[in-house]
């Protein structure tokens, strides 16, 4: 079953600056093997449910195992009989709005 989501894993309660704990949650995630790309808010990650889900256990496990109290936001998009939903949904909408999917107009 393909799924497509949408996860935030952050730590709560360790100051301001999160990117050295916020990284050491990318790295697994980044070594998954799993398609995935991350922005300054969430990580995307697809590919099949159990797999996913594994990632998303093993990632918060990184903050948790280092006694650290842990926020995870996870938003899911299972679409049977679909895959690469990830680029696909982009690049659909850019093609309506006349785009490449780096935003630059298509001639």
């Amino acid at each position: 079953m393909n799924t497509l989501i949408a996860l935030a894993i952050a730590p709560c309660g360790t100051g301001e600056e999160m990117a050295p704990l916020v990284s050491q949650v990318i790295k697994v995630i980044r070594d998954s093997g799993l398609s995935h790309r991350t922005n300054s808010m969430f990580t995307e990650i697809e590919g099949e449910w159990d797999d996913v889900m594994k990632v998303v256990k093993d990632a918060t496990k990184v903050l948790v195992d280092q006694g650290i109290r842990t926020e995870v936001v996870l938003k899911a998009d299972i679409r049977p009989g679909f895959t690469d939903m990830m680029h696909s949904k982009t690049e659909k909408v850019d093609a309506i709005l006349g785009k490449d999917s780096g935003g630059k107009d298509v001639q």
